[in-house]
């Protein structure tokens, strides 16, 4: 009872600050609804960057990933830190110098509305079907099992996932759709609190149940000394992630995820000026160099603690928890597991509900439509797109077993194309429209026809995932570059400043920037092996 006592009033003290801070927020604007009016700060800014990112799927999986293969997963979280520290310094200051809304609107101007249209299709496409539905579920399984609800309820477990699907899709509609942006990045800042004292708790309580002399210290010590293998940063080609991949498809995915998914970029998008921008963007990095802490350490915990015993390695985490836990505790690691289920979901959907209105409605269907009425036909597509996600959500209870894997290959489809396009339109100045609709259509086709050959065929010669997203990018790039040498725009592409938000950087941006670099690569060197 007190577990769900806690678990509600956690959750409704968000909720009620989150209000308190937008109701004065001009939400009918499509900067106001969009992007938080342009008003957001480093901190706010940082804490939804981070809560964003975090999700059961990562917290889960991760640590699962973890207990497996040991602290070589950290790269999903340490390598995070350069990407981010990329954006801060090259990309932000474009981004905002354009007064942007959207990736998209960006390759608009860099070459045309088709590229734009392909774009923002992708990254529709990609959150309707795979982000928003794979989140309510992994979401909903962590929820039903933390608080026994299908024993609690005398119901049965589909039935449970039935009614947290809809639970978190309803409350995260309620955020991302009649919130807007700010709404969401609120919350998230105090659900990023939460999650990292709940998340931290986690290592801790392990660390002190199984060291020989109750002490955070003395638990590091029997983990190094009783399984050094799991410190070893170096994966080999069997492991999940060989280390060569740290240097192809790694640097691909988190460069796209950190500095053009919309989902994430949308937050920093959403800055008063660029030095908060820039502020906020390397305090989460700081956060994600620490970020194996909380998402794999405590696999390693699991995996001296159930002796490596477990039936499927996701369990590593949750049994985790229920082993070391204090009761006391329960209802607050719920409510923070349960917003940052929220933030993953809430944030995909506004991204959904931002593109749509921008540069679909806008665009396309009424050229001429005022913004109170843009921002009213978004929110109207974000409750048919919810509806539809917590439709799709539970019938993933049915799936096979390697579905988390597949959704994660699968999101290559639509991250190298557009990766690949923002890449040629930041560095070129005369590659033309031609060049980036025959590289989104080539990297698609080419990513696709790999997954058929991988899944379907179970080719073993085929290299790493990792390897074919980078294998993919450099020939997209190629290609572009030729046709623009065969035939290039008549003039320089020239960005035009658009005044909205103040570009002066934040003179510290650069050393802040090398610091983290440097840190990062100092923990391979520590845990080299």
């Amino acid at each position: 009872m007190l577990g769900i006592v806690s678990f509600l009033g956690f959750t409704v003290l968000v909720a009620v600050i989150a209000y308190l801070s937008t109701r004065k927020t001009n939400e009918k604007s499509s900067d106001g609804y969009f992007l938080g009016g342009r008003s957001l700060t480093a901190g706010v800014i940082a804490g939804s960057l981070l809560l964003t990112n975090l999700s059961t799927e990562q917290i889960v999986g991760l640590n699962g990933d973890a207990y497996r293969d040991g602290i070589l997963v950290m790269a999903w979280e340490t390598l995070a830190a350069i990407a981010m520290v990329i954006c801060a310094i090259f990309l932000l200051p474009k981004y905002l110098k354009g007064g942007i809304s959207t990736i998209p609107t960006f390759l608009e101007r860099r070459f045309d509305k088709t590229t734009k249209a392909l774009t923002s299709g992708l990254f529709l496409s990609g959150y309707a079907i795979v982000l928003l539905p794979i989140v309510l579920y992994s979401g909903s399984l962590a929820i039903s099992g933390m608080f026994d609800l299908p024993g609690k309820l005398g119901i049965s477990e589909w039935a449970s996932i039935w009614v947290c699907v809809w639970s978190i899709g309803i409350i995260g509609s309620i955020y991302a759709i009649f919130g807007g942006l700010k709404a969401v990045a609120v919350s998230d800042s105090i659900n990023a609190i939460g999650l990292l004292i709940g998340g931290l708790l986690i290592p801790v309580f392990g660390l002190w149940a199984i060291s020989d002399d109750g002490s955070i210290l003395g638990g590091i010590a029997v983990l190094t000394a009783e399984h050094p293998e799991k410190f070893n940063a170096i994966g080999s080609e069997s492991s999940s992630i060989p280390f060569m991949t740290i240097f192809t498809g790694m640097v691909i995915v988190q460069l796209f995820y950190w500095g053009t998914n919309q989902q994430i970029i949308q937050r920093a998008l959403a800055a008063k000026n660029l030095v908060e921008g820039q502020k906020g963007v390397m305090l989460a990095a700081f956060f994600k160099i620490l970020g194996p802490i909380i998402v794999v350490l405590p696999g390693i915990i699991a995996y001296h603690l159930f002796d490596g015993q477990l039936e499927r390695a996701d369990q590593a985490y949750p049994k985790l928890v229920a082993e070391v836990l204090p009761p006391a505790f329960v209802g607050f690691f719920a409510a923070v597991l349960f917003g940052a289920i929220l933030s993953s979901f809430n944030s995909a959907l506004n991204s959904c509900v931002t593109l749509y209105g921008i540069d679909i409605y806008k665009e396309y269907i009424n050229k001429e439509a005022k913004e109170e009425l843009i921002v009213k036909k978004g929110k109207q597509f974000g409750v048919g797109l919810a509806a539809f996600a917590m439709i799709i959500a539970p019938f993933l209870y049915y799936a096979s077993s390697g579905l988390f894997g597949y959704l994660q290959q699968v999101n290559g489809a639509y991250s190298v194309p557009i990766l690949s396009v923002v890449i040629i339109g930041f560095l070129t100045k005369r590659v033309p429209a031609i060049a980036a609709k025959v590289g989104i259509i080539f990297a698609f086709v080419v990513y696709v026809v790999y997954i058929i050959l991988s899944r379907g065929f179970e080719l073993d010669w085929l290299p790493h995932m990792l390897h074919v997203q980078a294998i993919t990018l450099v020939l997209t790039v190629i290609l572009m570059l030729v046709i623009g040498k065969m035939n290039p725009r008549k003039t320089d592409y020239v960005q035009k400043y658009t005044n909205e938000v103040d570009i002066t950087a934040w003179k510290y941006v650069k050393p802040v920037g090398i610091a983290i670099s440097l840190i990062v690569i100092s923990t391979y060197i520590i845990f080299r092996g």
